[in-house]
Formats: structure tokens, C-alpha cells, sequence
């Protein structure tokens, strides 16, 4: 089923960055490394949640939930944080930079579909977007480290 309104794509997101959430919090639980970057990574993702609605509450209008200004099938970036039990750290922040790339993909895609109709959301996408391009690199360089 595809997305096709603010609302729902909002909806999405948000569901996106709690999932991921968790995901890093379980991770920081299940290996005990890295806390202040992987902690911090859920703490950002639930101010990404705020930052998303507190942008959509400003400028939602009937007119522009009425746009359907978004065409998106949630399987294509729907997030897989399952880890094996025997994943080694270094899998697992494999997985993590799996979870950025899409995530990276989700809201440079929403930004690019939403930005003719809206100025504000697509700015917010794109700015998150661009926070999870450096916590890509931060966990590639933690992975090498």
C-alpha cells in the first residue's frame, strides 16, 4: 500500500525514527560499546520525531494533505533491526549503516516528492537526511576504529 499524504508520510517517519531508536538502544545494551555515539543517536531520533511534527503542525492545511504530494511504498524503507545472536559488533554496525543508508534514502525521497507543493517539509527531510549522512560516517569510522 502506498503513502500518499503529509499525514501518512509523517506517520511513517515517525515509525521509522522510533524503530531505529530501539534499535540503537538495544544495540548499546546487547554489546555495552560506544554509548555516548549510539545513545545519543536514539536521543537525536526522537528530537528528528519532534522536528518533523512541530514542521508539519506549522503548515498543514487541508490543501496541502489534499495534494497527495508523496508517492511511497513503506517496503521500500522499511527498516530490518533484527540482529542474529551470535552478530558480531562489527556485523551489527553493518546493519546500522544498512538502517542509515535507508533512512537516508526515505527522506531524501520524501523531501524531492513533497518540495513543488511545500517549502517547510521538505527542508526538515532534507535536514535529516543530511544529520544521518554523518552518523553514517561516524559508524563506518567506529567500525574501523
Amino acid at each position: 500500500m502506498e503513502i500518499n499524504t503529509a499525514s501518512a508520510t509523517i506517520s511513517f517517519a515517525k515509525k521509522l525514527e522510533e524503530d531505529s531508536a530501539k534499535f540503537y538502544e538495544d544495540l548499546f545494551q546487547r554489546y555495552a560499546k560506544d554509548e555516548d555515539v549510539l545513545l545519543s543517536f536514539a536521543k537525536e531520533n526522537r528530537k528528528n520525531v519532534v522536528q518533523i511534527e512541530r514542521t508539519y503542525y506549522g503548515v498543514i492545511t487541508d490543501a496541502i494533505e489534499g495534494c497527495f504530494a508523496f508517492n511511497i511504498n513503506p517496503d521500500e524503507y522499511t527498516l530490518k533491526t533484527e540482529l542474529a545472536e551470535e552478530a558480531s559488533y562489527s556485523e551489527a554496525l553493518d546493519k546500522a549503516v544498512g538502517i542509515e543508508e535507508r533512512m537516508i534514502k526515505f527522506y531524501s525521497d520524501a523531501a524531492e516528492q513533497s518540495r513543488s507543493l511545500m517549502a517547510d517539509i521538505p527542508r526538515a527531510f532534507t535536514l535529516i537526511a543530511r544529520k544521518r549522512e554523518g552518523r553514517e560516517s561516524k559508524l563506518r569510522s567506529l567500525k574501523e576504529g
